[in-house]
């Protein structure tokens, strides 16, 4: 098996990490532990209700300071434990083209 076929490295942790999840508009957050995490995913226990939040896209806060912190989106509830997907940035392909473009423009 090549290394591009294999499937991404996934951390458990046995008794759970402390993190945050947040509202992307800053208007709710809950406590969570972090029990898995991979490059592209998440799983977590949601200590509170999730109901009636908006979990389309909201942030994971990895630190009590917020400067770790990865965009997710919801993929399963399954009671208290969530699974989350990591987003990628929208402006990383944009700031690649605007930087080779600019290279072009001033060779």
């Amino acid at each position: 098996m090549s290394d591009g076929a294999k499937a991404p490295e996934r951390v458990t942790f046995s008794r759970g990490y402390g993190v945050c999840i947040m509202g992307i508009d800053g208007t709710w957050r809950r406590d969570c532990l972090l029990n898995a995490i991979s490059d592209n995913d998440a799983i977590l226990t949601v200590e509170g209700s999730i109901q009636g939040l908006n979990l389309k896209e909201f942030f994971l806060l990895l630190s009590s300071t917020g400067l770790a912190y990865r965009r997710c989106e919801l993929v399963r509830v399954n009671g208290a434990e969530i699974d989350v997907s990591f987003l990628k940035g929208k402006n990383k392909k944009k700031r690649a083209n605007a930087m080779t473009k600019d290279a072009l423009i001033g060779a």
